[in-house]
C-alpha cells in the first residue's frame, strides 16, 4: 500500500476536539476535556494498537494552535506543549502565517514552520516521510482544511463518551462527504471509528 495521508483525532460524542477558551494553562479549553484523551493514558494496554498507529507516521502536519497558544509574531521562548522531548520523534510541519526558523528538540523531533499553506506543508511532509504515511495531527480546524481539500485518505476518530457543547469541532465548514467505514471498535473509555472520506 502506498503512503497515505492519515489523521487520528480524539473527539467528544458531539464532535468537539477541544472546548472553548483555550489558553496556555488550559490547552484543550473548558469543560470535561480531560476525558477526550483518557483512553490513551488511563487504559493504554486496552488501546495499544491505536496508540501505536499514531506514532507510525513518517512526518506530521499540525496547525499553529496545536503547537501553541501564541498569536501574531512568535514568542521564541515557546517550544510547544510537550517539554524538551515531544512525542513525535519525526519532522513536524506547523502551519502558520509567521515565519520561524526550524526548532530541533530532543528525541528526533524537528518543527518546521510553513507559511505557504496546507498543500506546501503536505508536500514537505511527504518528502520527509518517504515510504511512511503522513499524519495530520490536528487540531480540528487543520483537519477540516485537509478534509475540505480532499487530501485525507483515512480519518481515525476516537470518540469519548462525553459532550462538550462548544469549542473546536470536527467537520465544521467541511462540504458534505461520504464516509466509508473501515473499522469500529468499542473500548472502556472510547469508541474507535475509522473512515475513508469520499466525495
Amino acid at each position: 500500500m502506498p503512503p497515505r495521508v492519515v489523521c487520528d483525532i480524539s473527539i467528544s460524542a458531539d464532535g468537539y476536539a477541544a472546548g472553548p477558551n483555550q489558553t496556555a494553562e488550559k490547552p484543550f479549553g473548558d469543560g470535561p476535556v480531560d476525558q477526550l484523551h483518557a483512553w490513551m493514558f488511563d487504559t493504554p494496554d486496552e488501546n495499544r494498537a491505536e496508540v501505536d498507529r499514531i506514532t507510525e507516521a513518517g512526518a506530521y502536519v499540525m496547525g499553529r494552535n496545536m503547537f501553541g497558544p501564541v498569536r501574531g509574531e512568535w514568542d521564541l521562548s515557546w517550544t510547544g506543549w510537550w517539554g524538551e522531548e515531544p512525542p513525535y520523534h519525526r519532522p513536524v510541519y506547523v502551519l502558520t502565517h509567521h515565519a520561524r526558523a526550524p526548532l530541533t528538540m530532543q528525541g528526533g523531533t524537528t518543527f518546521f514552520f510553513v507559511t505557504e499553506g496546507i498543500h506546501a506543508a503536505l508536500d514537505q511532509a511527504r518528502a520527509a516521510a518517504g515510504d511512511l504515511d503522513v499524519a495530520i495531527a490536528g487540531g480540528a480546524s487543520t483537519v477540516n482544511q485537509y478534509l475540505t481539500a480532499g487530501l485525507l485518505d483515512e480519518l481515525r476518530t476516537h470518540i469519548a463518551p462525553v459532550t462538550l457543547g462548544a469549542g473546536e469541532r470536527l467537520f465544521d465548514g467541511v462540504p458534505p462527504l461520504r464516509l466509508e467505514l473501515v473499522e469500529a471498535r468499542a473500548a472502556t473509555l472510547v469508541t474507535h471509528v475509522t473512515y475513508r472520506p469520499r466525495r
